[in-house]
């Protein structure tokens, strides 16, 4: 265990942070190709795979924006998530995807 306190990306960078159009496209597209589900009561899991044509490509690096897009969909807050489960998935070019599963978390008393 370390212990300190982690840092958060509003605290490690200065300045605004702007949107690309290439961000506002990919939440519109994700928008109109999440299914309608039905969401349990939070606190929340998040099984997530991302499959990705190169194998250079960071799995921390997608989290951000594609979680941002599944709370903006579904309507929560994405503190409610306490778990994140992530893989990675090599695939032919032009293959990539994303698949996820929102879960319940059972927290033990």
């Amino acid at each position: 265990m370390i212990l300190i306190k982690p840092l958060s990306v509003n605290e490690a960078f200065r300045g605004r942070k702007f949107k690309t159009p290439k961000y506002h496209s990919f939440q519109k597209k994700m928008k109109e190709l999440l299914p309608d589900l039905d969401i349990p009561e939070p606190p929340f899991i998040l099984k997530i795979q991302f499959g990705f044509s190169s194998k250079g490509s960071d799995l921390d690096n997608v989290l951000k924006q594609t979680i941002d897009c599944l709370s903006k969909k579904y309507g929560f807050n994405d503190n409610q998530i306490y778990r994140i489960e992530a893989d990675k998935t090599i695939v032919k070019k032009g293959n990539e995807f994303i698949n996820f599963k929102i879960e319940k978390l059972c927290q033990k008393d």
